[in-house]
């Protein structure tokens, strides 16, 4: 019997700092058997920190060092050291490789090439092993051997170009969110395709070589903004006043909290709230394109009423009334949180060298609970030797390769069917994701009530307007079927447990309970079906005090503390340009998902996925977290700035609102940089890193003077040739038109029935033996009924038309 759903996959890591080892981890934390390769002089994360007070004397060259950001995620690896530049490390990787179902790696194509880590070398050497290449811009376009770190993708991917919302004063520059958030969804996502593939060539013997382009990925959760520029001709940015409103972040009288309206009703209740005071009732008011217009006499006038509240009092209290307030939380106090605790969502440990921490714990809930620390995280080469668990020889049991005349799965998930009750976003983009793999997704909607995405503010300004024309439903239902059912009819809701119950997966995001009233909750369905795989998105979960809170994405920034620590140096808290819970919760899902079905296939078990968009955001809080628990620190808002690396930092260039990201993280970078910005390198201002943190006013200072001077891309281009890391903050507009995006084929223009061929972002990936790019536009609302009913369920045309007739298919 296998214990986690994952036991018995071995993946090999070489990979620094984020991006790669949160893809290992995600596989570990499940049960997957993960070795980590590591140079001599170990992984970057190592030195990173934070680090438990008095140790700001560490040697940086100790190999037992091991910082916060280490810790939070290498659990559950083992460590073996290997120096690539040397024959006996590169044997020591290849015989790893021999027997290795996943190998992740991050690096570019030159340092690729030259360990013969290229996917041509790969596949030929080991033809069943997959590769997951994950990497800033990709193995292949203009860009591929740019060097990049957090701050160039956040900001090259558009995301830093919304953040953080509603500023007032264009000299503000875009900002990067708190931490490596970028890294950790890019992980994410990683990891749900690695998967996918692992599974495929566990079943057909074929491996794959997935490229995945950690910029393309953030350009495909900017939310409405991009198809805001496709569809409208309009630009979005940090600059201005949100379209729906009320929206933000207010102080209180005892701290900071949130508020969002996303619907009229909630406005009307809001304003019962408070008491109907009469300002609320004044016609500027009454509508939302009123509420847009006058948004800085709303906010003045609400913000007075909010700042005589204590916070968690508004927050239960409004939450009760069904209204989206959430606090902007601290560490501390989700460390402290009765429903956080009540759903088990901390997790302690012991750590060598730091002792019992406390970090957040799985991104999702499982019935079958394969979720677990089972090892803490290894000190540099300590496994030194070690092969994989159980595995005798190099050839460790795998499915034969198939016959030459046997085609394997064209993607991944080729042949799964998802029964997809999503709406808005973060359900739709869980099941984008297994449309990008391949899965066949039916999404069931009904025009009684449509799906939020169809009716926001993003309509095509070209067409006249109705429930297809939508940007934003369009962006994310690419690839999927319509099928029209009304749910609040009984032979509707028979119909739509049919189906739930004849596909793969089921997948939900309404409302807690909703599902379960429906009789479509898991409950209903294993009782029928009990290996039936259930994926559930809610703001707070399905069980604990705050179940039945009303939770947006929008509201997870500040619930998951990630807000309190993002902002302008010396300012309050502030968003995150994103709704960032939305794609947080959709991807961890579709990961967990992705892993319930390759359990399934040795097991025979079912599943039930219950995804809190607060914890799947919080559990990508690591370097925030950990400063709290080895510091006791809450940390505060630091705008583009690093805590260790300087310069780093958004620097104005010539133009209009033109920005560029430049960073330095070696003292070779440092060299290069000073010698083509002319900054003296013999000013002892910045003879070391630690000085150039200490005097990084004045380094800043100096580089915007040269920065502002030149073309964005100039600087880019001039920097990038001399090895340093730089790239434009990019907008919407500039991304559609962005030629290493077009080269990778992310900008997709397929035909739509209604809209034709309006841009939209495509597949973050590309796959070396599947083909590539989306495989349809969003479909029309219920284009497939009638395909899907009579393939599917096996229905005839009396029997669909006899649903017709009695209001069930509408």
């Amino acid at each position: 019997m296998i214990a986690r759903g994952l036991d018995g996959i071995r993946v090999v890591e070489l990979g620094q700092m984020v991006a790669a080892p949160w893809t290992a981890k995600l596989l570990a934390d499940l049960g997957a058997d993960v070795i980590k390769v590591e140079p001599p002089q170990g992984d970057a994360a190592r030195r990173r920190g934070p680090y438990p007070p008095g140790t700001t004397d560490r040697d940086e060259s100790d190999p037992d060092l091991m910082g916060g950001l280490f810790a939070a995620i290498n659990t559950n690896k083992r460590s073996v050291e290997a120096d690539l530049d040397d024959p006996a490390g590169r044997s020591t990787l290849h015989d790893l490789l021999a027997d290795a179902d996943l190998f992740v790696h991050d690096l570019v194509p030159r340092f690729a090439t030259e360990h013969g880590l290229v996917s041509e070398s790969l596949r030929t050497q080991h033809p069943s092993l997959v590769t997951m290449s994950i990497t800033p811009f990709g193995q292949t376009g203009p860009y591929a051997n740019w060097r990049a770190t957090e701050l160039q993708v956040v900001h090259g991917g558009g995301w830093g170009w919304l953040t953080p919302g509603c500023v007032g004063d264009p000299e503000l520059p875009p900002l990067k969110p708190h931490g490596h958030q970028a890294a950790f969804q890019s992980g994410f996502a990683a990891a749900c395709a690695s998967l996918a593939a692992v599974d495929r060539a566990q079943r057909t013997g074929y491996g794959e070589h997935i490229d995945f382009a950690q910029m393309s990925y953030v350009v495909g959760m900017l939310e409405a903004a991009f198809i805001s520029w496709s569809y409208r001709g309009e630009n979005p940015s940090r600059l201005g006043a949100r379209i729906l409103n009320p929206w933000g972040i207010f102080p209180t009288s005892d701290g900071h909290i949130f508020l969002v309206c996303v619907e009229a009703d909630q406005w009307e209740r809001l304003k019962d709230f408070m008491g109907r005071p009469e300002w609320a009732d004044m016609d500027i008011f009454a509508t939302l394109e009123g509420r847009f217009e006058n948004e800085d006499l709303l906010r003045m006038w609400l913000g007075e009423w909010i700042a005589a509240q204590p916070v968690m009092e508004l927050f239960h209290r409004g939450q009760a009334q069904r209204l989206a307030f959430a606090p902007v939380n601290t560490v501390a106090q989700m460390a402290a949180d009765e429903h956080l605790a009540a759903r088990d969502f901390l997790v302690t440990y012991d750590q060598p060298g730091l002792g019992d921490i406390t970090v957040p714990g799985a991104p999702s809930r499982l019935t079958n609970s394969w979720w677990s620390i089972r090892r803490p995280a290894p000190a540099l080469g300590e496994h030194n030797g070690a092969g994989f668990e159980g595995a005798a020889t190099s050839a460790h049991a795998r499915p034969a390769p198939a016959a030459p005349s046997v085609t394997p799965p064209d993607r991944p998930l080729d042949g799964v069917t998802v029964a997809d009750f999503t709406w808005v976003w973060a359900g739709p983009y869980c099941t984008l994701h297994l449309a990008h793999l391949g899965a066949t997704v039916i999404k069931v909607e009904s025009s009684a009530r449509p799906d939020l995405g169809r009716r926001l503010p993003t309509q095509s300004g070209r067409h006249n307007p109705t429930l297809d024309t939508n940007g934003y439903f369009n962006q994310y239902g690419q690839a999927k079927q319509s099928i029209s059912i009304d749910l609040s009819t009984s032979q509707g809701r028979a119909l739509a447990k049919r189906l739930a119950l004849s596909c793969d997966l089921v997948v939900s995001n309404y409302a807690t309970g909703v599902m379960d009233e429906w009789g479509l909750g898991y409950e209903a369905l294993a009782a029928e079906r009990p290996d039936v795989i259930v994926g559930a998105i809610s703001g707070y979960g399905q069980h604990g005090p705050y179940r039945s809170y009303m939770g947006y994405g929008p509201t997870t920034g500040p619930l998951s503390g990630l807000a309190s620590m993002t902002g302008y140096p010396g300012a309050d808290a502030d968003e995150l340009g994103v709704s960032l819970g939305d794609p947080a919760a959709g991807i961890a899902t579709a990961y967990a998902l992705v892993a319930a079905l390759v359990a399934r296939r040795r097991t025979g078990e079912g599943q039930f996925i219950d995804t809190s968009m607060w914890e799947a955001t919080t559990a990508c809080t690591a370097e925030g977290w950990m400063e709290w628990v080895l510091s006791g620190t809450q940390p505060a808002p630091t705008g583009n700035l690093d805590p260790l690396w300087s310069p780093h930092n958004l620097y104005r260039c010539a133009g209009n609102d033109d920005w560029v990201a430049i960073c330095c993280v070696t003292e070779t970078e440092w060299a290069a940089l000073a010698r083509v910005s002319g900054i003296d390198p013999a000013d002892e201002q910045f003879a070391t890193a630690a000085d150039r943190k200490t005097n990084e006013a004045a380094l800043d200072e100096l580089l915007g003077a040269w920065t502002r001077e030149r073309d964005q891309w100039d600087v880019t281009e001039l920097l990038q040739a001399a090895g340093v890391p730089a790239f434009p903050s990019l907008s919407s507009r500039s991304l559609e038109a962005n030629p290493h995006l077009a080269d990778r084929g992310l900008i997709e223009r397929l035909d739509h029935p209604v809209v034709g061929q309006m841009s939209h972002v495509g597949i973050p990936w590309r796959l070396a033996a599947g083909t590539n790019g989306v495989r349809a536009p969003a479909p029309t609302l219920g284009q497939h009924t009638h395909q899907v009913f009579a393939e599917v369920l096996g229905l005839s045309g009396d029997e669909i038309a006899a649903l017709e007739a009695a209001g069930a298919l509408r």
